[in-house]
């Protein structure tokens, strides 16, 4: 339930960054919402003829699932997202990621892993 919710805030958080861009005439033009079962599995996706899409799937466990749109100056957006106890995990090429460790630090935390093995 908790997974579901932070996948729906960030659905519509993106609804919300480019609301000025919406095609108010858009349709729905495929749409799947299968319901919890006993065990709490779901299904759900729909596709708007403005080219948007989005597929999820999950339990109580957590959710999984994939976005797509075209961003206001043409770009594809595609990002594949997991949601769980840890939390909400976006993988997308147009999200920003972190610079890699410098090779010194990879080190000494390598050195520092390997001797708290020793211990």
């Amino acid at each position: 339930q908790n997974a579901q919710s932070v996948c729906l805030i960030a659905a519509l958080l993106v609804c919300a960054v480019y609301a000025d861009n919406i095609d108010k005439d858009a349709q729905i033009i495929q749409e799947n919402n299968d319901t919890p079962d006993a065990e709490g599995n779901y299904n759900s996706a729909f596709q708007t003829s403005n080219g948007i899409s989005q597929q999820e799937a999950g339990n109580a466990a957590g959710v999984s699932g994939t976005v797509s749109y075209i961003a206001p100056d043409g770009t594809p957006i595609n990002w594949s997202y997991t949601a769980d106890e840890n939390g909400y995990h976006p993988v997308g090429d147009h999200l920003p990621t972190p610079p890699p460790i410098p090779e010194a630090i990879a080190r000494a935390l390598e050195y520092i892993r390997s001797t708290q093995a020793q211990i």
